[in-house]
């Protein structure tokens, strides 16, 4: 064992240094990266999404999670497109279990009827509204209209 050196293993790094940030990069202004997909890609997303919301219902959820989670962090125009979901999203919502709870009735199949109908409209006008960048003016709104 004379001639023979020993060697040395690097050191493990436990789960509380991991968490220490990384000072190797030298100090200085930092430049805002693009994000993968745009405000209008996203608010995009959140349509198509409840519009898939018939099929799976999860799907809602999600868009709605990305809608609140955007409308503060967006321009108007986005804004104003994502606040339109949300409300789409609670009215629909309220149209949905009021068909439900008078379903055993004749008027439930109704309102069933006239939740999906409305729902898909405020999509679509959402959409046509989105690609010409016009914002919702009336974005908490019952009507069907702008």
């Amino acid at each position: 064992m004379v001639g023979r050196q020993a060697v040395r293993r690097p050191k493990r790094q436990r789960a509380s240094h991991m968490s220490v940030p990384d000072t190797e990069r030298p100090a200085g202004p930092v430049t805002p990266q693009t994000p993968v997909v745009s405000n209008y890609g996203l608010v995009l997303t959140v349509c198509i999404l409840y519009l898939v919301g018939f099929l799976t219902g999860i799907t809602v959820l999600v868009g709605l999670i990305i809608a609140y989670l955007q409308r503060d962090r967006t321009d108007r125009v986005s804004q104003s497109h994502f606040q339109f979901q949300i409300t789409t999203f609670w009215i629909g919502l309220l149209y949905f279990f009021l068909g439900l709870l008078t379903l055993h009735f004749a008027v439930g199949v109704l309102i069933l009827l006239w939740w999906v109908v409305w729902t898909v409209i405020r999509c679509v006008k959402g959409l046509l509204a989105l690609n010409i960048r016009r914002s919702h003016l009336k974005s908490q709104s019952f009507h069907l209209t702008r």
